[in-house]
């Protein structure tokens, strides 16, 4: 999937970049796997803003995706590929041979027409779904489960893939996209490939008004708001920060500080993204 770049008529398409969807072959989405989605633009359920920066944007349905893979051993074909705009990554439309269709993420190198399955005696292709002690060591996989049964939960986002680097006892060890290191139990499944639309990330937002319909709003720098509004605050004309670490509008430091609580399935993790 290439980048597609635009005639600069304005200075935001100056920078604004898109995708050419080449790779989409149906744009209308299966009917009878529609759901309509309720946005809560970052409130709880009293009506409190608790996610700041949220709202507004596109309205949207939600294509309800496969992620557990549980029709074992039914034979299925790639039917369309589509695009969904709740995930960054596309989504292939599968067509089994009781008469079911489900959607299911696209890996690269799954083309409309070719059989996918999910198995414990699958082969090692694009598509097809087995459990990690039935795949060989280095193979790519995306949609990888935590739990057995749960259904995939990690490797979801676009041109990402994570790669089979040890099976040791009850465990296997793969090598996430960000780095980390994490032990999986062997029976859990994944499906094979890496996930399509890997020039996601090189695409350019290009204006504030593209972020708008993606459901962002914009953030108000500290620095610009009064003293009462936040620690940044105040001061004669433009004021630095003032103290050692820049901190949160609730005086919470900002940048370095470890926010993330502790998970009961941080015992897995062998190697922490970052670490040499």
């Amino acid at each position: 999937m290439p980048v597609k770049q635009y005639k600069p008529i304005t200075p935001a398409r100056r920078y604004y970049t898109g995708s050419t969807f080449e790779e989409i072959t149906k744009s209308t989405p299966e009917r009878q796997l529609l759901k309509p989605i309720k946005r809560q633009g970052g409130r709880n359920n009293t009506g409190r803003i608790t996610v700041r920066h949220q709202g507004g944007g596109h309205k949207r349905q939600y294509r309800v995706i496969d992620f557990k893979r549980d029709k074992i051993g039914i034979p299925g074909k790639c039917a369309a590929i589509e695009y969904d705009p709740n995930r960054t990554a596309r989504i292939a439309l599968i067509s089994y041979a009781d008469g079911e269709k489900r959607y299911i993420l696209w890996p690269v190198g799954l083309k409309v027409g070719d059989p996918v399955i999910s198995d414990e005696s699958a082969d090692i292709k694009p598509g097809n779904c087995l459990p990690l002690r039935n795949m060989p060591l280095g193979t790519i996989v995306h949609n990888v489960e935590m739990k057995l049964g749960k259904g995939g939960q990690m490797v979801r986002s676009a041109g990402s893939g994570a790669q089979l680097m040890a099976k040791e006892g009850k465990y296997a060890q793969l090598r996430l996209p960000s780095g980390e290191m994490r032990s999986i139990l062997i029976g859990c499944k994944a499906t094979i490939g890496q996930l399509g639309n890997v020039e996601h990330e090189n695409l350019s937002i290009g204006k504030a008004g593209r972020s708008r319909w993606m459901g962002k709003r914009s953030a108000v720098r500290g620095v610009a708001m009064n003293p009462r509004d936040h620690a940044h605050g105040g001061g004669e004309g433009k004021a630095p920060v003032g103290r050692k670490t820049p901190m949160s509008k609730w005086g919470k430091p900002a940048h370095g500080a470890k926010t993330r609580g502790r998970k009961q399935s941080d015992q897995f993790i062998v190697r922490r993204r970052g670490s040499k």
